[in-house]
């Protein structure tokens, strides 16, 4: 009885915890995502409005076009690749929202046999 009794309200406790997905809120503006290269943190800002996505980049501008699947995921891609791997389109979801923030994940949308499909995490934070 007392195992069921505390499935029963461990359950209870679980079932009210829900990830804060306001995605909406972040589908248009500019935002920061902060990364790291080769062991160098490095800033980018992109401009996202419902169809574009803009980064600059080292006073560079890089544009793709965006499709959304739903409030929570899109895919990028880019407009003009400089190579191969800029060719393949990127699949975004956005995993949790604050007031002003959004943690993501992105790999790429078409998965090839011959690679394994690697998932990427970031935090992007809305500053306008």
């Amino acid at each position: 009885m007392k195992f069921f009794l505390s499935m029963l309200v461990l359950i209870l406790l679980t079932s009210c915890y829900s990830i804060e997905r306001n995605c909406s809120d972040f589908k248009t503006g500019t935002f920061e995502f902060t990364y790291i290269v080769d062991g160098i943190e490095q800033t980018s800002r992109f401009k996202r409005t419902e169809n574009f996505n803009i980064d600059y980049h080292e006073e560079e501008a890089d544009s793709s076009s965006i499709r959304w699947i739903n409030d929570c995921e899109f895919i990028l891609k880019k407009l003009h690749p400089t190579n191969n791997s800029e060719k393949e389109a990127i699949h975004m979801k956005i995993l949790s929202t604050t007031e002003d923030s959004y943690t993501f994940e992105y790999k790429l949308a078409i998965k090839r046999p011959s690679r394994a499909s690697r998932v990427e995490k970031g935090v992007a934070v809305k500053v306008d």
